[in-house]
């Protein structure tokens, strides 16, 4: 039964990820946390592992199909940027959880952060009709850009989440499909290197293998139905769903910061 809720709740949260652009890992962390089931670092490495397979599917199928909408001269050094990110925020990840003897203070902090990050997130998507975008071009700017997104990505264990999609709609003036599938080929990247961190430095928790096998079954099965759904609704339709699962997200953590600190 537990495996599969797990799985479930990979392929619904990949599904909405694949949609908005969000990776899903922002929904399937604060969601395994409530069970707490599992250590905060295990859950955090099995959402990256799910993220990475469902945003793996995504951006290869998109560039086999030459659908995709990724720019290069911006996506490469995003991505760049987003890998070397990725490895800070595992080491980030990785120190706080030594200093802390109680693996529920790191809880604690990763949903305040991500509680933080969905806040500031919603009110932007609220309020970014009036707000002036810019259209950034410069590759410094831009790897300085994805490494900040890598290190938010592979510190809190969502893959990239909302941040991203703010910070193409802010930067890059990116339409919302646009920019839902910049955010999955900068996320791809931010969890290979922390996942490439993770093994050279032998730094992979405990945890039983068929719970990842059908996480990342979940996320890749979530990642074709996604795609394919994105496709046939609006860009309207996108935001709306993507305002109604932040609100859920804020809950969530609420709720996981409540329970970690209590």
């Amino acid at each position: 039964m537990v495996l599969l809720i797990f799985f479930a709740i990979c392929f619904c949260a990949s599904v909405i990820g694949a949609i908005c652009g969000i990776g899903g890992g922002v929904i399937i962390k604060p969601v395994l946390d409530a069970f707490h089931i599992m250590d905060v670092s295990v859950i955090s490495f099995l959402s990256g592992c799910t993220v990475l397979s469902m945003t793996a599917y995504s951006v290869v199928k998109s560039k086999m199909s030459k659908e995709s909408h990724i720019d290069r001269k911006i996506g490469v050094p995003l991505a760049a940027g987003a890998a070397f990110g990725g490895l800070a925020g595992k080491w980030m990840f990785s120190r706080a959880a030594a200093l802390s003897p109680d693996p529920g203070r790191v809880g604690a902090l990763q949903a305040s952060c991500l509680l933080a990050v969905t806040l500031g997130t919603l009110a932007y998507t609220i309020c970014k009709a009036k707000i002036t975008t810019k259209h950034v071009e410069n590759p410094a700017v831009c790897v300085l850009i994805g490494l900040f997104l890598g290190i938010l990505s592979s510190f809190l264990g969502i893959g990239g989440g909302p941040i991203n999609l703010v910070v193409l709609f802010f930067f890059f003036s990116m339409t919302t499909k646009a920019a839902a599938e910049n955010s999955l080929y900068i996320i791809l990247f931010s969890q290979i290197a922390s996942l490439v961190s993770s093994i050279v430095t032998k730094t992979i928790p405990d945890f039983e293998i068929p719970i990842l096998v059908l996480m990342a079954s979940g996320g890749i099965l979530g990642g074709i139905t996604g795609r394919s759904l994105n496709k046939k609704i609006s860009d309207r339709r996108v935001d709306q769903l993507f305002l109604s699962f932040m609100v859920v997200i804020i809950l969530i953590n609420i709720y996981n910061i409540y329970i970690y600190l209590g």
